[in-house]
């Protein structure tokens, strides 16, 4: 087995094939940073948290001591409120605790990290597995809960670093049948904290959510807002045989995107950070970050909020998944790039080849380019 190396201020885990080259946290286990080769140019589309190298207070949550790139969340919030007698840190111990190497193998073109956690707030066992194709632009994750039983609200955090340039990133999601501004503002000034899109508001269109001050805000389009943070969430339609996340770069010439299996994942949280808070350890310096979080759960309160009634599933929306000891649950994801070129603009659609070895990229102004992906990954069984 492999040692552990520090990378940017964290005890890490290395993986990598001819085209990528992953580091994930032994703390939080958190997949980042994480070095695409495309054409020759390296990408790196993650955020690593501004104070990953500096002395922290000790009483900082292991979740922010680690902050970066993806992590898996479960429970996926902050979970200030208990429920029913647990009592889970920010975004669950997946994202908090030390995780134990089981084993790291190269094979048949395949390089995987296996890792594993013993939860203890609702005893469980969870597998971690990043593994990479050779010749695919992607990160294949696959968690598998076991010997868990009741309610919980899963996810995953990737969070993205966009250029320091205003709407550099052209942002679009797979259909969604219903999306809003969190109801309440997610920011408060008596705490430093900004926010201000319209808190609640329903929208159809990422591009039509109006502000506080009464002007039209597009989500679509970022960064925006500078001195602001934001939330809102989109449900998937689940009629598709996946769902997907994706972000246009033309200027630098690739795309970001994200797939997966809506039926288990149900919603898109965007955690819109553009230097809204400005107390500590954030102090106004987390800038041109968002996050855009698959998960099913009542926005980002936590698992008590997500598994009681609220607007959400009153709607009939599922906020909450039903774990049984006797069935573990597998939460497949897939993140990846395409290059893309400068007249490429938002992603309209990603669909699969015939067997499910590529995607293709459309643009809304017609172009396409084709990425290997392995999609019969987001039903793979444990591996």
């Amino acid at each position: 087995m492999k040692a552990k190396t520090t990378v940017l201020g964290q005890p890490s885990w290395r993986l990598a094939t001819n085209e990528v080259e992953a580091y994930v946290t032994e703390l939080g286990g958190h997949l980042a940073p994480v070095t695409f080769d495309v054409q020759g140019r390296k990408i790196m589309p993650y955020a690593v948290a501004p104070w990953a190298e500096e002395k922290l207070d000790p009483e900082l949550p292991p979740v922010l001591q680690s902050l970066r790139g993806d992590f898996f969340c479960m429970p996926f919030g902050g979970n200030e409120k208990p429920f029913r007698g647990e009592r889970h840190p920010a975004h669950g111990e997946t994202a908090n605790a030390k995780w134990k190497l089981e084993s790291q193998s190269t094979a048949d073109g395949r390089s995987c990290l296996h890792l594993s956690l013993e939860t203890k707030v609702r005893a469980g066992h969870v597998d971690k597995r990043i593994c990479l194709i050779e010749g695919h632009n992607a990160l294949y994750c696959q968690h598998v809960i076991s010997g868990m039983s009741g309610l919980m609200n899963p996810g995953h955090h990737a969070t993205l670093q966009f250029p320091d340039e205003p709407n550099s990133g052209l942002i679009s999601t797979s259909p969604f049948v219903y999306g809003q501004v969190y109801p309440q503002p997610v920011e408060q000034p008596e705490n430093k904290g900004y926010c201000c899109l319209k808190p609640g508001f329903e929208f159809d269109s990422l591009r039509e959510v109006p502000t506080i001050t009464g002007e039209i805000a597009d989500l679509s389009r970022f960064p925006a807002r500078r001195g602001f943070g934001d939330l809102a969430m989109v449900v998937s339609d689940v009629d598709v045989p996946f769902a997907w996340t994706a972000v246009a770069f033309p200027k630098q010439r690739y795309a970001w995107f994200a797939l997966k299996d809506p039926r288990v994942l149900r919603n898109t949280v965007f955690w819109i950070a553009n230097g809204g808070r400005h107390y500590a350890p954030w102090n106004g310096r987390h800038i041109n970050v968002m996050g855009l979080e698959e998960v099913t759960s009542y926005f980002h309160p936590g698992l008590a909020e997500s598994a009681g009634k609220n607007p959400l599933s009153e709607k009939g929306f599922p906020t909450c998944l039903r774990l049984d000891a006797k069935q573990p649950l597998v939460v497949n994801y897939i993140m990846a790039v395409a290059p893309i070129p400068a007249s490429f603009d938002h992603v309209a659609s990603i669909e699969a080849s015939q067997d499910n070895s590529t995607v293709t990229l459309t643009s809304s102004n017609g172009k396409r380019v084709n990425a290997p992906i392995d999609v019969n990954f987001l039903q793979s069984p444990p591996l």
